[in-house]
């Protein structure tokens, strides 16, 4: 899987950070949302489109201000 889209909330503390990233490998989609940075917990959702994979991506983030989009 190729990271398209990747946030993250602006919280250099690891216990603070949340990442939300979308991947694909082509033809299928995931939206992954981590807590905790590199070593906390993670959750996967698959979607079936570029589309909904963005409207979960968003729906994620929505929880708090300050998200920033992170180069490729």
């Amino acid at each position: 899987m190729v990271v398209e889209e990747h946030w993250w909330n602006g919280v250099s503390n690891p216990r603070g950070r949340r990442d939300v990233y979308i991947r694909t490998d082509g033809s299928q989609w995931q939206v992954q949302a981590q807590i905790g940075g590199a070593a906390g917990r993670s959750k996967i959702q698959q979607c079936p489109s570029r589309g909904s994979a963005s409207i979960l991506a968003g729906a994620w983030r929505a929880s708090g201000s300050g998200w920033r989009a992170m180069p490729r």
